[in-house]
This record gives structure tokens, C-alpha cells and sequence, in this order.
């Protein structure tokens, strides 16, 4: 998930905080010692969590009215958050507070919105573009063998190289038990998701061949490169390029100030006077 996404754990706040404000005060709780109205509950989200989400209310609805996030498009990008976390999926959104798939994908729509929000105000040039596409580098797919010691290296090594299976050998001396029960399989990754030493060995390679030792901080790696994308001409890949790079602009700064402009266009006015600095970002985050 991109960092300018506004954080993952509002969701139930906002949901729950938006149900909660209906006119009357409904009991919501009864007891002995006194009964809690909607509105008393209301008012105690409201001081808790209330900034932030009128502030995700306000965007969603803001930017719902200029820009569109597909079903397909939503499902898509939830897919390749499940490729990234394999089995850490489930207790990710658990970890976040999301009950389940479809309750975290309101929150991933949102953050879908704001992107094309951003993106369109980002602007580059076809020069910046073909450098980018220079000096870019496909993902490759990669497993290794992570061991303390280079002469453990070395014996893994052998043993790959007389024919035995990497799962194999991964399983028995591997210290990586995160990559072992996949056979030492890191899944898709590019530039900059590796500590260099790793990157640059792992590059260096081709399809299928096996590495020597790579020493790194984590100990030493024996790497195997499984599957690499190709890089196509530029014009086929001009699209691609001008989206990632736009991607690398974006900050946090820059993403709020697109939408204060977002904001001030559709002429959001806030009534109720306990939240009407919400929409300042600074604001929001310190409640």
C-alpha cells in the first residue's frame, strides 16, 4: 500500500461515527446506573476520532464527483496486495482493525481516488520519461538460501550444483523461515526492495542460474533468479514509464496539497464549529 494512503485504521471510525450521527437521541445502551444516548456517543467519537474521519468523509465524497475507481480496477489493486503479502494477507487486515475484504476495500478505494487525483496534477516531461525508461530495471523472481557462515555457503553451493532440489536445500540449512516454507522463494521484486548487495548480485544473474556467496548484513545468500520481466522497447512501455515515475513524485507534502485544492474547488464549508480545522491535515493527524 502506498504511504500518502490515509491510514488504514480510520475505517471503523468513520463508519461508525457516520451511523451515529442521526437526529434524535436514540438509546443506544441501557443500564442501572443510566441509559447512553446516539447522541452522547456521538459526541465521544466525535472527540476522538471526528477530524480524521470527516476528513476521509469529505474526501471520498469530493473526489468521487470528479474521478472513478472501477470495480475491476479496485479488484485488481487488491489482488496485487494479496501477491505481495501471500499468507500475511488475512492478519494484515486484522491487524489494521478490518473485518474483512470487502470492509478494507472502502478504505483502498479511497486511497485509489487519491491517486488519480495527484497523478493528474503531476506533470513530467517526455525527456524525464525516457531517462526513467534508461535507467530502468524489470522486476526479476528470485529464492535464496540465507546461511551465517561463508563456508556453509559454499557447501550449499555444492550440493545445488550435484543436481540436489533448492526446496531441499533450503529446507535443511536455510535461516530464512519466513522464504524457507515457500523453498526459499522471494516472489517479484525490483530495484530498491533488496539491500544492494543482494540487488546486485541477484541482477547480475540469469534465468535460472545459481549464484556463488553474496555476502550481506543478514549473512551470506545463495541466490537463484527464476523468472525475469522483459524490458520492452520505450514506445510500448512509454505509458508505464510516465505512471511509475509519476508515482515517485509523490509525497505526502505533495498529495496534500493536491487535496486542499480539491477541497477549495468543490467550496467544502464545515458547520459544525468543534470540527472545522478537520480539514487541515496537521490537525487531523494530531487527534
Amino acid at each position: 500500500m502506498k504511504k500518502w494512503m490515509l491510514a488504514l485504521t480510520l475505517a471503523g471510525g468513520v463508519i461508525a461515527l457516520s451511523a451515529c450521527n442521526q437526529s434524535g437521541s436514540s438509546t443506544v445502551a441501557e443500564s442501572k446506573a443510566g441509559d447512553i444516548t446516539q447522541e452522547e456517543l456521538y459526541e465521544a467519537m466525535k472527540e476522538k476520532v471526528g477530524a480524521q474521519a470527516l476528513q476521509q468523509l469529505v474526501y471520498e465524497k469530493v473526489l468521487s464527483d470528479k474521478y472513478e475507481v472501477t470495480d475491476k480496477e479496485l479488484d485488481a489493486k487488491v489482488a496485487e496486495l494479496k501477491e505481495q503479502l501471500g499468507e500475511n494477507f488475512d492478519a494484515a487486515l486484522a491487524q489494521y482493525g478490518y473485518q474483512n475484504e470487502d470492509d478494507f476495500k472502502e478504505t483502498m478505494k479511497l486511497g485509489m481516488l487519491q491517486e488519480k487525483a495527484a497523478m493528474k496534477a503531476i506533470k513530467v516531461t517526455d525527456k524525464e520519461v525516457k531517462e526513467y525508461y534508461d535507467n530502468y530495471k524489470p522486476e526479476i523472481k528470485a529464492r535464496h538460501i540465507l546461511v551465517e557462515d561463508e563456508a556453509t555457503a559454499n557447501e550449499v553451493k555444492q550440493k545445488l550444483d550435484a543436481g540436489e532440489k533448492f526446496e531441499d536445500v533450503s529446507n535443511t540449512y536455510s535461516t530464512d523461515e519466513a522464504a524457507k516454507a515457500n523453498g526459499g522463494d522471494l516472489g517479484w521484486f525490483g530495484p530498491g526492495a533488496m539491500v544492494p548487495e543482494f540487488e546486485e548480485a541477484a541482477y547480475a544473474l540469469k534465468k535460472d542460474e545459481i549464484s556463488g556467496p553474496v555476502q550481506t548484513s543478514h549473512g551470506y545468500h545463495i541466490i537463484q533468479v527464476t523468472d525475469k520481466k522483459e524490458k520492452k522497447p520505450f514506445e510500448e512501455m512509454k505509458g508505464q514509464m510516465e505512471k511509475e515515475l509519476k508515482q515517485s513524485k509523490l509525497t505526502n507534502e505533495k498529495v496534500n496539497e493536491i487535496m486542499q485544492k480539491e477541497i477549495k474547488d468543490a467550496d467544502v464549508k464545515i458547520s459544525d464549529k468543534d470540527l472545522k480545522n478537520a480539514l487541515n491535515p496537521a490537525a487531523a493527524a494530531q487527534q
